[in-house]
This record gives C-alpha cells, structure tokens and sequence, in this order.
C-alpha cells in the first residue's frame, strides 16, 4: 500500500514535511485505521494511497481505490438516491440499473423511505450514509473513509460506528464496469479493504482489525497495534480501555519525541 513514503508540500517559505518514512500494508479485507494528532498527514496519506498526490519519495503500489472526504460533499440538486448512484453513472452505468443497485443498498442501510429526499431533508447520520453508498459503489477494492463522522454529534457518531461496523461485516463490492444489468449479478461477493483515517482513538480500536498511530509532523509510524478481541465492541469493554491506552501512551511519547 504504502512502501518508505515521505512527502512534503511546497510553500511560498519553502517546504512542510508532512509525512516521513511510512509503510502501510493491509489484508485483502482489513480495516486497517490510522490515528495521530491533527497535522501530522493522515489525510495526506490516504490522498497518496488514492493516486491524488504523488509522494516525494517512497512507492504506492496500491490497488485502485476511492476515498470517501470528511464532508460528505452531496450534490443539493439531486435525491438522496441519485447522489448515492453517481459513482456507478460516472462509470458508464445507465441510469435504472444504477439506481436499482442503490436502492438495493438503501434498503440493506436503513435509508428506505428516503430514496427522493434532497440532501438538506436528511440528518447528517443519513448523509453520511448516502456518501458511504456512493463509496461502495464505486466498486473499488480499497476504501479510503477521512474522518468520515467527524462532523456529527456524540450519539449520532456512536450509532454511525456500529453502522459501519455492522455494514462492513457484510460489505460486498459491485460488478465492475458494464455488468450492471437486469439479468447479471450485481456483487463480487467481495469485501472491501478499508482504510480509516481517526482522530478518535476508542473509535479505532472498537472499528479497526490493526491500528496504526502516527507521530505529529511530519508523520512516521510510531507504533502499530493488532486489535484481536471479538466484534461487537464496547467502548467500555476493558479490553478496549487497555488498547487504548497503549495508543495514547504512543501517541504521548510521539509528542516528547
């Protein structure tokens, strides 16, 4: 995924180092997280992973991949379905089979009811949701989520992770191009490999099979923790209190450093 990259951005007083010396591999169907500090290039490294930056130094020998922002970034002009069906329109499907497949998820994520609401009459749990949707459909086999319930409420971003804990247990990738048809199978049968890029450190560990915790910049990986403890996870469960405090702890001596 990632091999020995660093990258700096330009400015107009030199240079910033964001990130130096990562590595990152994750399995065929791993949600692999990455935690650190604000500023330290996590969402730098998944622009990386998603060929939308080229690193300074290192290789990304990644497999194609699609990232889902912090903002949900729904187009205001069209339904709630609509916008979820976009990734499949943007890569040549028409548009009944691509919004047949949507409402196929709509009805597996709890959006049923909502398929010809516009983005400003859903909650931002429900736009999440939808962008998630679009994610999927993109059909690649690495997802890249950037903070994906940063801007929600507290009780809102606790029932959004089960969501996606739930959701991603039973994920499957759709057809690739052209196969979306009223008599093909619309699915792989494929799980998705999923990068998820967390402020929230309990977030990652009650999500994540591995979590990687980065240094502040520029980012390099401090240490990286295997997460074996059986889902559902609480954030209460003590086993999750002791990782995290072993990520905090990293973190803490990443700040000292």
């Amino acid at each position: 995924m990632l091999e020995h990259v660093s990258h700096a951005y330009r400015t107009r007083r030199g240079s910033v180092q964001a990130l130096y010396d990562v590595s990152l591999r994750a399995a065929d169907g791993e949600l692999l997280a990455v935690v650190g500090p604000s500023g330290c290039g996590k969402s730098t490294l998944l622009e990386l992973i998603c060929g939308l930056q080229t690193p300074s130094a290192g290789h990304v020998p990644c497999a194609p991949a699609v990232l889902m922002p912090q903002r949900d970034l729904l187009l205001p002009w069209l339904s709630a379905l609509d916008n979820a069906a976009l990734a499949l329109r943007i890569a040549g499907v028409a548009r009944a089979p691509a919004r047949t497949r949507a409402a196929e998820l709509f009805a597996e994520l709890g959006l049923e009811g909502f398929e010809h609401a516009r983005p400003h009459e859903l909650s931002g749990g429900m736009r999440q949701r939808v962008a998630f949707v679009r994610t999927l459909l993109a059909g690649k086999p690495l997802l890249c989520l950037d903070e994906p319930f940063g801007a929600l409420d507290a009780i809102t971003r606790a029932e959004m992770q089960e969501w996606l804990a739930r959701t991603l247990a039973h994920a499957c990738l759709p057809a690739p191009r052209g196969a979306l048809s009223a008599t093909e199978d619309p699915q792989t049968g494929r799980s998705p490999t999923v990068v998820l890029v967390t402020h929230d450190v309990e977030e990652a560990i009650v999500l994540a099979d591995r979590v990687v915790v980065l240094s502040p910049r520029p980012g390099h990986v401090l240490t990286t923790l295997e997460v074996e403890l059986q889902r559902p996870r609480a954030r209460t469960d003590p086993d999750v209190l002791a990782l995290r405090e072993r990520a905090l702890a990293a973190l803490a001596t990443g700040r000292r450093a």
